[in-house]
């Protein structure tokens, strides 16, 4: 059985000096808000790129009353991605609430960021099956490790929060910080969004 990730009706994506997010566009807070887009539909102003991407009501959400769910059963090495359409940012403040729901073999999720397509892009992921937290780069379909962090939460709600500024990329969990890194790819602008991790 594959993963089964769901991202509330909000997911905030910061693009404001004041809140420490860096843009090249106008400084702003970006909103993503799946409370007006019908159950059953790919969200507006997102495109399912992997996997199979739907908006379903959560009573249980952060943000009544949808969430943007991940429902495929995928294979190994399959990673699901959603990227939100136009958008370039090369730094970002970007938070994603997630619930693990479901998946045999992983249930990892978490927000993409400075991504070329979905074969090209960071995504920082929490594991409940792994009790870990971890920060991947990911080149042509090919992930590598970047970060690793043992990390133990309760089933539920919880926020992951990427801060990527230039080379340095800080990932949180819950507000605490799990990890810190430099990078050496390119900061060309890039989409954001979130993905789980493939099924091993």
């Amino acid at each position: 059985m594959g993963t089964r990730f769901w991202i509330p009706g909000t997911v905030l994506l910061l693009a404001s000096c004041a809140t420490l997010a860096f843009s090249d566009e106008a400084a702003r807070p970006m909103v993503f808000n799946f409370d007006a887009d019908a159950a059953g539909a790919t969200p507006k102003g997102f495109t399912a790129d992997v996997g199979t991407w739907k908006v379903v009501a959560d009573d249980m959400a952060p943000s009544k009353p949808n969430a943007l769910a991940q429902l495929a059963e995928n294979e190994n090495k399959v990673f699901n991605v959603a990227l939100a359409a136009d958008t370039r940012f090369k730094d970002v403040d970007l938070s994603v609430r997630m619930k693990a729901v479901a998946g045999k073999l992983d249930q990892g999720g978490g927000p993409v960021w400075r991504a070329k397509d979905a074969k090209n892009y960071y995504v920082c992921r929490w594991n409940p099956l792994e009790d870990n937290f971890r920060f991947y780069t990911v080149v042509d379909g090919k992930r590598k490790q970047l970060a690793d962090a043992d990390l133990k939460a309760e089933a539920g709600w919880h926020m992951i929060r990427v801060v990527a500024k230039a080379d340095a990329v800080e990932c949180f969990f819950d507000g605490k910080r799990s990890s810190r890194r430099r990078t050496t790819r390119s900061r060309t602008p890039a989409r954001s969004a979130s993905g789980p991790r493939p099924t091993p």
